[in-house]
């Protein structure tokens, strides 16, 4: 059932506003002027872990009241912010890392935004799903981003399976303890393809690795993955 919220406007506010703001995703000095300047004017913000969020504040020295908003709670969490916001607050969502709403929390919200009428602005930044792309060195248009890849071992090897047949670039976001297994996967469907395997984008230890699937699966089975890692898939290329 599709959710409509509602709220009587005040007589006299502030113009209301909820603005998605972009985060660095490793490097705090890729954060853009417009984010910063935008999250010292807002009156309150949401990001989805609080802990983490303070870091890249206190770092700016932004002193802001924050409210959690992560995807357990971002459906109870949406009715609040709506009704602050119409009542003449400035809210700004961020993510832990990146553009919200791309795999992060968000994206109900905006759309609940939309649904009632209140005003919101999505600012351009940081994505590491672009720079993934761009890094890569495979075919940039088209591309197919997948968001996380299943937890599931069948789930993963359809859309991995789904990734190898299309015939262009595909993205998806893997943790590192699930990395060798991913890599298992795609060897039993094509071992001699090429990836790419983003690691710790825009970090101190970032690096591309680019070979046969089976060749990878050999180098991260002798070392055990560590951090952030984005797979890029063509199997086209070489």
């Amino acid at each position: 059932m599709r959710l409509i919220y509602r709220f009587s406007m005040p007589e006299q506010r502030p113009d209301p506003l909820v603005s998605f703001v972009p985060t660095p995703i490793g490097n705090l000095a890729d954060i853009t002027l417009r984010a910063l300047e935008t999250l010292r004017a807002v009156d309150q913000i949401a990001c989805e872990d609080t802990r983490h969020s303070r870091k890249l504040l206190n770092h700016y020295d932004i002193k802001k009241p924050l409210i959690s908003l992560h995807d357990h709670n971002e459906k109870r969490r949406i009715p609040e912010i709506l009704k602050k916001t119409l009542s003449g607050q400035h809210f700004a969502v961020i993510s832990d890392a990146g553009t919200p709403c791309l795999s992060d929390p968000g994206h109900r919200l905006l759309r609940a935004c939309r649904e009632s009428g209140v005003p919101y602005q999505v600012l351009p930044g940081p994505s590491a799903i672009t720079t993934a792309l761009v890094s890569s060195g495979l075919p940039p248009l088209p591309f197919t981003f997948g968001g996380f890849l299943p937890f599931k071992k069948g789930k993963r090897e359809r859309e991995l399976q789904a990734a190898l047949n299309r015939g262009h670039t595909s993205l998806y976001f893997e943790s590192p303890h699930r990395l060798v297994s991913t890599l298992e996967i795609l060897s039993n469907l094509n071992p001699h393809a090429h990836i790419r395997i983003i690691k710790e984008l825009t970090k101190k230890f970032e690096n591309i690795y680019g070979d046969q699937i089976l060749k990878l699966l050999r180098t991260f089975t002798d070392r055990p993955p560590r951090g952030e890692f984005v797979l890029a898939i063509d199997p086209n290329q070489s």
